[in-house]
């Protein structure tokens, strides 16, 4: 074995699933991260009903969920897994002795630094051939928390409040976590592997059992004057993790039946690339970006129904009165699938990324919001050039798209079968500019990348910046309003699942100003 392939071998961490792996036909990262989510989903159960809030102090909620987190991390990634602890515990320091004026900024350097660093360890340790679960993932997740969790303590120990949004003063923080809630709002076994990150005082009301009675306090349907919001039983999450537990199935299946068939790899094929046509090679790349998603789908929907479980992630009661539990979700596959508009599509991918790029970078920049956002995210997932063409090409595509939008749409509203047209229109080419732009994201390298774009002419790059150009002269510049405001990926809150719910379901976050951990 040479020294390449031992390193990739070691990072699988345990290999007591080797001939589970043999006989399902998938790598031993894959079957090490199915059966530890498999694993926290029972555990989720488990923690929901006998370590309720009801039965065992905080202190113990928060210890079994490190400690069981921290296992996760070992059996999937071995050694490799100190990486992860250690970032954690030198960034616990940091928010404890660092002028907490600053903290926020060496927080950031910090963990985005050591990030960095891995990243490029990582093309080294793999090549082009990288694992699709190795340890990078989950110090990705770290990363955020981290850095969202330092932002919201400067915020609330540094700022007035009339200084702070009123998104900000729900979330901010005015006392330093203690080392275990610090430990424990990183590392807990829900979110350890695959995310998604949530914000830190949405996660200490769940350990302490206030998240779910805050948001019936605020549903007037819930309280009566006889028993009051806090004697209702609290909903039960199964309805939602069933629900979520059946998209699981039917992804992982579709991954199995058709992912395989349409390789990514494809589009760059020699043979493909020199003798297809140009609507033959897009057609394909359409479809095999299309095939690609449901293993995001799969991840990030099992990631939702390990939370749910575990009675985290309820958002509120809608308009009949029924729960959701969407708080934490990462993705709206419906509008994704059916989004008319590049902002519809990222605001509902990556859902809880997009909130930390929102919160770190877009809401703070002074200028250039847009480019820093996209630079930031790009770094965040890497070092690979692919990375890097996808978020510098969705700068102009996003600029095109709201002119475009801006200029044409108001002469198709009027009519229900001339907004329908728009609609399949617009359906059409957001879909075909989202494939054209994510490619690079999964081929990688400059090579791959370059054949990809000269195969489909640089028609995307074209159109969007002549667009951008010539409609930039039609309208002089004005200041975003909120409601028009895009960060990527899913930045605005009010486009996410989560949001989209609170408009039914009371209220988006927990409101216990009173108590602020």
């Amino acid at each position: 074995m040479s020294e390449r392939e031992d390193a990739i071998f070691k990072t699988t961490g345990c290999k007591w699933l080797l001939p589970v792996s043999g006989y399902l036909g998938l790598s031993l990262d894959q079957v090490n991260f199915l059966a530890c989510q498999l694993c926290a989903l029972l555990a989720a159960f488990w923690f929901r009903l006998y370590l309720s809030p009801n039965h065992v102090s905080p202190m113990v909620r928060h210890a079994v969920a490190t400690l069981l987190g921290v296992a996760f991390l070992l059996f999937c990634f071995g050694w490799y897994s100190t990486h992860i602890l250690a970032v954690v515990v030198v960034n616990y320091f940091l928010i404890i002795k660092a002028d907490i004026s600053n903290v926020h900024r060496y927080s950031m350097v910090t963990a985005m630094g050591y990030l960095t660093a891995c990243h490029v360890s990582r093309v080294f340790i793999y090549s082009y051939g990288i694992l699709s679960t190795d340890f990078s993932g989950p110090l990705m997740i770290v990363t955020q928390k981290i850095t969202m969790l330092a932002f919201h303590l400067h915020d609330g120990m540094c700022k007035k409040s009339e200084e702070l949004t009123l998104e900000q003063k729900h979330v901010a923080i005015r006392v330093r976590p203690s080392l275990t809630e610090y430990l424990s709002y990183n590392l807990n076994f829900l979110s350890v592997l695959v995310g998604p990150c949530s914000n830190y005082k949405d996660y200490i009301d769940f350990i302490e059992g206030k998240h779910i009675s805050w948001r019936l306090k605020q549903h007037s349907g819930t309280c009566n004057g006889q028993n009051g919001y806090d004697k209702i039983p609290h909903p039960s999450p199964l309805n939602a993790v069933c629900r979520k537990l059946l998209v699981c199935c039917g992804c992982m299946f579709f991954f199995l039946v058709i992912t395989r068939s349409l390789p990514i790899t494809y589009n760059v094929d020699d043979h493909f690339v020199g003798h297809s046509s140009f609507l033959s090679r897009l057609t394909y790349a359409f479809f095999s970006i299309q095939a690609a998603r449901p293993k995001f789908y799969f991840a990030w929907t099992l990631a939702d129904a390990v939370n749910n479980a575990a009675g985290y992630g309820f958002l509120g009661m809608d308009g009949s009165g029924k729960p959701c539990w969407d708080l934490v979700s990462n993705l709206n596959i419906i509008e994704i699938e059916t989004a008319t508009s590049f902002k519809t599509f990222i605001d509902n991918w990556n859902i809880q990324t997009g909130i930390w790029l929102k919160t770190v970078c877009y809401d703070r920049a002074a200028k250039h919001r847009l480019a820093l956002t996209f630079i930031l995210s790009a770094l965040w997932h890497g070092v690979y050039p692919g990375y890097y063409f996808t978020f510098i090409t969705a700068i102009p595509i996003t600029i095109a798209a709201r002119a475009i939008r801006r200029s044409i749409r108001h002469h198709f509203i009027g009519s229900r079968v001339l907004k329908l047209g728009y609609d399949i229109v617009t359906w059409a080419a957001t879909q075909l500019a989202i494939c054209y732009t994510v490619m690079p994201f999964l081929l990688l390298s400059v090579e791959h990348t370059i054949v990809f774009y000269r195969s489909m002419y640089f028609h995307v790059h074209i159109i969007s910046i002549l667009a951008a150009v010539v409609l930039h002269q039609k309208h002089k510049p004005r200041e975003l309003s909120a409601t028009n405001k895009l960060a990527p990926p899913s930045s605005s809150s009010s486009s996410s699942p989560a949001a989209a719910c609170s408009a039914r379901c009371q209220p988006v976050h927990s409101n216990n100003n009173d108590k602020v951990n």
